[in-house]
């Protein structure tokens, strides 16, 4: 009978396979899916990547030490897709089978992947472009690229992402889409866009949307903190609002005719009489500090951004770990893994009351934003 090649090793493969060829985000971030546990509870350490500097050579060469740092991530995402195929179901072959039923629960974790690693966008702290305006000249590509420039990220495994409107704006460029001039035609012929800029460019369509607290639809807040500090306090001149920031609300404060930019690490307490004491912020405040400098919020008009984003391949992690086998016995799971390490569950149990295969696929992962001066938001 054809129902006897249902297996979970073989639904296993065959989902994983899916996962491979659909995944976007997970081939462009740094990716640790080691199969070594150092962790407390569902918190575990990982490796970042470790940086040199490329040093002019002057007749001799100088050492540079190997420094390899950390950091922690969550794996606080079990996703999965559990599905009932009933036994006259089951009489479907194979291939059937895998376009009907593996191809669609595969696709629905490898979305919520996708969702989570654009959802790290709202850490990173710089950003370009007008939050509530899609994206749609040449400077909305060279805006992004000076900001990695200027943040000394390195050239090489750099990318961008855009929502699909901006894709389509960006795409009417006649930058982008002279192909008589630029010998490159996939833009036109299949509406990729390719490398720009020396940035792989993607379109997504789980993009992260922002939506800002409250307190950013002020304009007359100013800041004060010390030189160094992870934190400052903002006052609103009308001294009135009780609204709040949001983690990923970011603004600008300007100082002798600088702009330094920032983001929200912590929802903040509700402002009382227009005071917020405590914001947590990243980058430090810088030497010197602000002691009443103007404060600018990205999104005072628009309430809040698509962030489309820039980004080198260190910026973001994504992490996963082997789930363990069930209770039940070797014959009704199987663990397939690609090479990397990427890999996914498939757990099969049976009800003799309504004679249903119930299957299960799963996986578990965390991402986090382990460099966030290796990536630029490009708002929209």
């Amino acid at each position: 009978m054809v129902n006897t090649l249902l297996t979970p090793q073989i639904i296993a493969r065959r989902a994983l396979e899916r996962l491979e060829s659909n995944k976007v985000m997970a081939g462009l971030v740094y990716t640790d899916y080691s199969t070594e546990f150092n962790q407390v509870g569902d918190t575990i350490t990982i490796r970042k990547p470790a940086t040199f500097t490329a040093q002019e050579f002057t007749g001799a060469t100088s050492t540079q030490n190997i420094t390899e740092t950390s950091d922690t991530v969550v794996l606080n995402k079990h996703l999965d897709v559990t599905v009932d195929v009933t036994t006259k179901q089951l009489s479907l072959d194979i291939v059937d089978f895998s376009s009907q039923v593996i191809d669609g629960a595969v696709l629905a974790i490898t979305e919520k992947v996708d969702q989570e690693l654009c959802q790290r966008a709202r850490d990173f702290y710089s950003f370009s472009g007008t939050s509530g305006t899609t994206p749609s000249a040449l400077s909305d590509l060279t805006a992004p690229m000076l900001k990695m420039n200027q943040q000394r990220a390195p050239q090489s495994d750099r990318y961008m992402v855009f929502d699909p409107i901006a894709q389509a704006k960006l795409l009417e460029l006649d930058t982008l889409n002279e192909a008589d001039k630029s010998g490159w035609t996939a833009g036109l012929r299949e509406a990729t866009m390719g490398r720009i800029m020396g940035f792989n460019t993607f379109m997504d369509q789980n993009v992260y949307v922002h939506t800002a607290g409250g307190y950013a639809a002020l304009a007359d807040v100013t800041a004060a903190g010390a030189a160094g500090a992870y934190t400052m306090a903002l006052t609103s001149a009308a001294g009135v609002s009780v609204a709040t920031l949001l983690v990923g609300d970011i603004f600008h404060v300007t100082k002798a005719g600088v702009d330094y930019q920032f983001v929200v690490t912590a929802t903040t307490a509700a402002a009382i009489a227009g005071v917020i004491a405590a914001v947590a912020v990243y980058p430090a405040l810088p030497t010197g500090g602000f002691a009443g400098e103007a404060v600018t919020f990205a999104d005072v008009t628009a309430g809040g951004h698509i962030a489309g984003f820039a980004a080198h391949k260190n910026a973001l992690a994504l992490v996963s770990r082997q789930l363990s086998q069930p209770m039940g016995g070797a014959a009704n799971y199987y663990i397939a893994t690609l090479p990397s390490g990427l890999s996914i569950r498939v757990t099969m149990g049976y009800s003799m009351t309504s004679k249903t295969n119930t299957i299960s696929f799963d996986m578990l992962i965390g991402t986090k934003n382990i460099h966030k001066e290796l990536g630029t938001r490009i708002l929209g």
